[in-house]
């Protein structure tokens, strides 16, 4: 399954930019940095430590250009992690640029070290697109996770989100002894259910990330997305379902031989009742980001039709023919799903 039309970016808008500011996540004093970052003079490929090819490229800028990007770079990490103050970034330098000529945001990803302990960090700086502000907004209030990021202007800035990248994981560590196949499908059935819920699309194995984390009987296992670009823009229902795409079969095969129709029904029923709870305790703020969501044009009409009407199909419900716009069909689809349980 492959997305057949490239999307387009939308423009933060007025209401959407209210929002953000309300919430603090929209910063007057991150610099607007993304066209600076761009006009880099030279690349080189970058590989990856194992010495892999990969498909970002580190960027390299004139001495006089780097020498003023260097403290906003260090100063937007500042803000990101600690809430800005030049003063604690005095300690902090940034090692190396990369950029990633693919997706929409085109980001570029900054490795910033600490002098003191050579110890480093990345964030991401984009191109502010309204559709993935939305996708993060809704992981950060919808799922067990928080999302850290800030925007200003033309320039989105995101924490690095940690963990395997999933069609490594798939590739390198699905079939290890260590592994609890049990625990990973569990977790691959909630994380599909949770996309499916909000309406995030494309989630190609490229787009997750597996979070391991050893407990004290067993290893935890989370599956977060990182892309969040297509948030509610296909109008193909299958889109918004991870188990359709190819590369994701592996895992889907592994759910079929270990857990029955019965089992996965109660890790679907859990996730919905885990999503209504953060539902209710921030509902103002779901309720806001939703109004904002229903007045923005985040997709062509004829995508809007398709997934009101594929979704009125798949859950026999009249619940999407009144709604004209993406932000409409996830408050209705929402609804629906959660209903009864907040």
């Amino acid at each position: 399954m492959e997305i057949l039309k490239k999307k387009i970016s939308y423009a933060v808008g007025q209401v959407l930019n209210d929002y953000l500011l309300k919430y603090g996540r929209h910063v007057e004093s991150v610099p607007e940095i993304y066209r600076d970052l761009s006009r880099f003079s030279g690349t080189a490929p970058y590989q990856s430590p194992a010495g892999a090819e990969t498909l970002w490229h580190s960027v390299m800028f004139p001495p006089g250009e780097m020498a003023e990007l260097r403290p906003k770079l260090t100063r937007i990490y500042a803000s990101l992690k600690m809430g800005g103050g030049a003063e604690v970034a005095q300690h902090l330098d940034v090692e190396r640029i990369d950029f990633g000529e693919f997706g929409n945001s085109r980001p570029f990803r900054i490795r910033i070290i600490n002098r003191y302990n050579d110890n480093f960090d990345h964030y991401y700086v984009k191109s502010a697109d309204a559709s993935r502000i939305y996708g993060l907004e809704l992981e950060h209030i919808l799922s067990p996770t928080r999302i850290n990021y800030l925007i200003n202007g033309d320039t989105l800035i995101e924490e690095h989100i940690a963990g395997l990248p999933g069609d490594v994981f798939l590739r390198d560590w699905l079939h290890r002894d260590e592994i609890n196949e049990v625990r990973i499908a569990k977790e691959f059935v909630k994380f599909n259910e949770r996309c499916f819920i909000r309406l995030l699309g494309d989630m190609r194995a490229v787009n997750y990330v597996v979070d391991i984390t050893p407990d004290f009987e067993e290893v935890q296992y989370r599956v977060r997305p990182i892309d969040f670009d297509q948030q509610s823009h296909e109008g193909r229902k299958k889109m918004y379902m991870a188990q359709f795409f190819s590369d994701n079969q592996p895992m889907v095969e592994m759910i079929d031989n270990l857990l029955n129709e019965a089992t996965i029904d109660q890790y679907r029923k859990e996730e919905r009742t885990l999503v209504a709870r953060r539902c209710t305790v921030a509902g103002l703020r779901l309720g806001g980001l939703l109004d904002a969501m229903s007045r923005d044009e985040l997709s062509p009409t004829e995508n809007i039709d398709q997934l009101g009407n594929e979704l009125a199909e798949h859950h026999q419900s009249r619940a999407f023919k009144t709604c004209t716009t993406m932000g409409g069909i996830v408050r209705a689809h929402i609804g629906l799903l959660l209903d009864g349980l907040y």
